[in-house]
């Protein structure tokens, strides 16, 4: 629900067109605030033959619930974005792109040390549908798992949201809500005012500028070079994140019994067609695939079983991730009146859009932003 005492009308500005960007831009457009989101692909059609970067690249992997820590700002993040998700999904689905969360998610013990911290976890989360799975789990009717020398976790709240249907998804709601969409890239921003009034002016790389009293900046990876300009400094190092779609031999089993997610050696595995299924993992710093860690995620560090061994590669992308040096991820802060920064997110830019997109909201309710 919205709030009855919502903050007057602003004239806002999203920069950065993934999931927080357009999660942001149509949360505040749900407030009643007259939102432009600036994103030079904004618009285009995803297609995995594409190369595709932030969100578009995401496999959708929410871990939510069976995040380790209990306290501070992660975990408070998390737990929000997962019961905002419940209410937004339902907001968001339309019938040409049934949005769900698929469920559960397992995680496979990599250590007998982590055995430990996954029992105690799934004792202090079993209201949130955590519970713990023993070691050489018995798979006699169904395709082999990865080995399980430790045993796992499984969370029946936790899972998976189709990235490519969720970007329809915000498109469709954009749309519905009214937000502007400009498909161009930002060039500068600069302090200015109107009338006495303070202002942000954005300069686009089409010559044309646009006044506006709030920026919002989403551009993980850009974010740095926009307000270097102003005085402010945000480093952000790319990670490059890897994915194989592998094609495998003709199973009568299929994926009977299988979870949403199932994470092995790091490895997010996420079955989705018959004989078919996505590898992937953030892998290693910088832009530049390595062929040894893409060799190393298919062989699950020694621990894939033969189906997988033997498949064939179908496809294969990559993405980079933004993750900010010296400080933990994501960065959500006020640099200035009306300058906002929501980025940074690594590997959970899906899982923390809702969190993100409420932030900010009530970042400009309830500080001076003007």
């Amino acid at each position: 629900m919205l709030d009855k005492d919502a903050t007057p009308t602003k004239e806002i500005a999203v920069i950065g067109g993934g999931a927080i960007g357009s999660m942001t831009a149509w949360h505040l457009a749900r407030n009643k605030h007259l939102v432009t989101l600036i994103d030079p692909l904004l618009k285009k059609r995803f297609d995995l033959e594409e190369q595709l970067n932030g969100s578009t690249a995401s496999l959708g992997v929410l871990m939510g619930n069976i995040f380790r820590r209990s306290h501070g700002r992660s975990w408070s993040l998390r737990k929000r974005s997962m019961e905002l998700w419940q209410q937004w999904m339902v907001l968001l689905n339309t019938p040409e792109s049934p949005l769900r969360l698929e469920t559960p998610l397992v995680q496979l013990a990599r250590s007998a040390s982590e055995a430990t911290l996954m029992a105690q976890l799934s004792q202090e989360r079993s209201d949130l549908g955590v519970e713990l799975l023993k070691e050489n789990i018995s798979m006699e009717n169904q395709r082999l798992w990865p080995k399980s020398h430790y045993g796992g976790i499984i969370s029946h709240k936790d899972g998976r949201i189709n990235p490519l249907l969720l970007q329809q998804c915000l498109l469709h709601a954009l749309h519905k809500h009214n937000v502007d969409n400009v498909e161009e890239k930002v060039v500068l921003i600069e302090r200015g005012s109107t009338k006495g009034k303070r202002q942000w002016h954005i300069h686009l790389n089409n010559g044309k500028s646009l006044a506006k009293e709030i920026i919002i900046i989403c551009a993980a990876m850009g974010s740095d070079a926009l307000i270097k300009p102003l005085g402010h400094r945000l480093p952000i190092a790319p990670v490059l994140g890897q994915v194989l779609d592998l094609e495998l031999k003709a199973d009568e089993k299929n994926w009977s019994g299988w979870p949403a997610v199932l994470i092995s050696e790091g490895v997010n595995l996420i079955p989705y067609k018959t004989n078919r299924i996505l590898l992937g993992a953030t892998l290693e710093p910088g832009t530049k695939k390595s062929t040894d860690c893409l060799k190393q995620m298919k062989n699950l560090n020694g621990e894939a079983p033969n189906w997988i061994k033997e498949s064939s590669i179908y496809n294969q992308w990559s993405g980079i991730r933004g993750k900010p040096i010296g400080r933990p991820a994501p960065i959500l802060t006020t640099l200035e009146p009306g300058l906002i920064i929501a980025t940074g997110h690594y590997r959970n830019g899906i899982l923390l859009a809702p969190a993100t997109a409420e932030w900010v909201a009530n970042t400009i309710k309830h500080q001076n932003c003007l």
